[in-house]
């Protein structure tokens, strides 16, 4: 309702290049009544009755207008219904006096009681537009009435004047139907375009924080869109003339020319292999390319995901039926053990059985709780005494001399995580930097350290040993799982470590500290 009344009250929003026309036009026609008056034009037609009636009206009227232009240039062409009706009002009045003037309706000057009140039905709503009509043909039926009393007219000028009244209503009538037909077309365009103008924003919001990275090319070779992945993927490559960009561009060129490959791979100059897709997009100037866009490694991971999930439910239920017969081997090799009759040589091997037993079983649970992992359930911790406490309790429960440094910024520092998860997560991290610097120096030492990284915008917590690190043929392999290059693990502990991190949102790599050290570091979420 508020709509439509705004609508209908304030015309000249939706008018305002008729409103301005109208002016013009109102202000010409009193020019050129005045030139007619005083040209030999208008003799005998204009102004023959009342020739300074006619002039002081159409001065008058001139001067009206003028001021009205002005006015509505000062306004940008912005006023209500109200003023519209006073003009329209005077505009009535001032042509009766024209015609009456002039010698009633023979003068012609009736016909542009016509064309305004025309105007009128466009910038006025129904009622008013119809009003002002009734108005019209009224005061011209009424002028005629009275020249008729008067004894200078005939009853031919009241045919005129109501045939004149009957085309006002038959004009404005029709000029209202047209009008409202071409307002509601109009609406409905602009529902459509601000609809269409809402779905663009929509795509074009959905475009930019999708994951895969989209570039449309453009028929000329320049980028037309390129959203957030895309720009994160392929760096400055794009807009500049490097290797990777080139190579780009002439992938692009190959498949428009059905030469190359529907998917190849693009090396990006970050190290990334890129996964590339592509689609015509036809448009009047040419054809673009869509290119669609995946780290290459991404897919892997996620494939290689995939595959391990299926070999986690595997390996759990084979898990589950190895450690009944297990737990009978190491039940009997305890009880042989215990025989007085073995030899010193079968006491060693009963040894081997117990050890290689207890190994085989510690696999069998790092697989099982592979298979049965809980969801995590992150909350807001401070890691400084957080682990001073999990280092309190991890100490006090060691007979080895271990020896567990902690680094800790003077400010207290925040992270979102599973406390049982991330307590394992650090324990076996730490069990692991215990072992490879004891190999390495002979003591069982390592140093854990937190801190914010300004450049990663995210707090950090490093795992340091003294040993020399993961070898560079290995750092693709070291979470893999089942991998090790040792003969006492079972491979799982950094797999595990590293899906644990990924459920709590942060991040577990290998790296070199700034102190040259072999470190594994949390890197928490944001």
């Amino acid at each position: 309702m508020s709509s439509a009344s705004n609508t209908s009250t304030s015309p000249s929003f939706q008018h305002h290049e008729l409103l301005r026309i109208c002016a013009i036009y109102r202000l010409s026609i009193a020019l050129v009544l005045l030139g007619v008056f005083y040209s030999d034009i208008g003799a005998g037609a204009f102004g023959d009755d009342a020739p300074l009636l006619f002039l002081y009206t159409v001065v008058v009227y001139a001067i009206l207008n003028f001021g009205w232009l002005i006015f509505l240039r000062q306004q940008a062409y912005q006023v209500g219904t109200g003023q519209i009706g006073i003009i329209l009002a005077c505009d009535i009045l001032v042509f009766l006096l024209l015609i009456e003037s002039s010698g009633g309706l023979n003068s012609g000057l009736g016909y542009l009681l016509l064309i305004n009140c025309s105007i009128g039905s466009i910038l006025l709503d129904r009622r008013m537009s119809a009003f002002f009509a009734a108005l019209a043909s009224l005061g011209v039926i009424g002028l005629q009435l009275y020249n008729l009393i008067s004894g200078r007219g005939t009853s031919q000028d009241i045919v005129a004047a109501g045939s004149l009244g009957l085309l006002l209503f038959a004009t404005v009538s029709a000029l209202q139907y047209l009008s409202a037909r071409i307002r509601s077309a109009n609406l409905r365009a602009d529902q459509q375009s601000r609809q269409a103008a809402h779905l663009q924003r929509l795509a074009q919001q959905i475009i930019e924080r999708m994951g895969t990275g989209v570039l449309v090319m453009g028929p000329g070779g320049q980028p037309e869109l390129v959203n957030q992945a895309a720009r994160r993927l392929l760096g400055e490559q794009l807009h500049s003339e490097s290797k990777a960009g080139s190579a780009l561009r002439q992938s692009i060129l190959q498949w428009r020319n059905n030469e190359g490959p529907d998917t190849p791979l693009l090396q990006a100059e970050n190290g990334s292999e890129l996964h590339l897709n592509f689609a015509k997009l036809k448009h009047e100037s040419g054809s673009s390319t869509l290119v669609f866009m995946e780290d290459n490694r991404k897919l892997a991971e996620a494939a290689q995901k995939l595959k391990l999930a299926s070999l986690g439910h595997l390996t759990g239920s084979i898990a589950h039926e190895i450690r009944n017969p297990l737990s009978a081997i190491s039940h009997a090799a305890q009880l042989l053990s215990e025989s007085s009759q073995l030899r010193e040589e079968d006491h060693y091997l009963t040894e081997i059985i117990c050890r290689q037993s207890q190994r085989v079983n510690q696999i069998v649970e790092n697989v099982m709780q592979l298979s049965r992992r809980r969801a995590g359930n992150p909350q807001e911790h401070n890691l400084s005494s957080w682990l001073q406490q999990l280092m309190q309790d991890y100490t006090a429960g060691s007979d080895k001399g271990d020896r567990v440094e902690l680094d800790l910024p003077s400010q207290p520092l925040n992270a979102k995580f599973d406390a049982a998860q991330m307590a394992q997560v650090v324990t076996n991290l730490t069990d692991n930097a215990l072992h490879h610097s004891q190999a390495a120096t002979g003591e069982r030492q390592a140093e854990i350290r937190v801190h914010y990284n300004p450049e990663r915008g995210c707090t950090q917590l490093d795992v340091k040993d003294r040993g020399p690190g993961v070898p560079q043929e290995h750092r693709d392999k070291v979470f893999e799982p089942f991998f090790t290059t040792g003969n006492r693990g079972s491979g799982l502990g950094l797999y595990i470590a590293r899906e644990l991190c990924e459920s709590n949102q942060a991040t577990l790599y290998h790296c070199r500290s700034d102190d040259d050290m072999s470190c594994f570091r949390v890197e928490f979420a944001h």
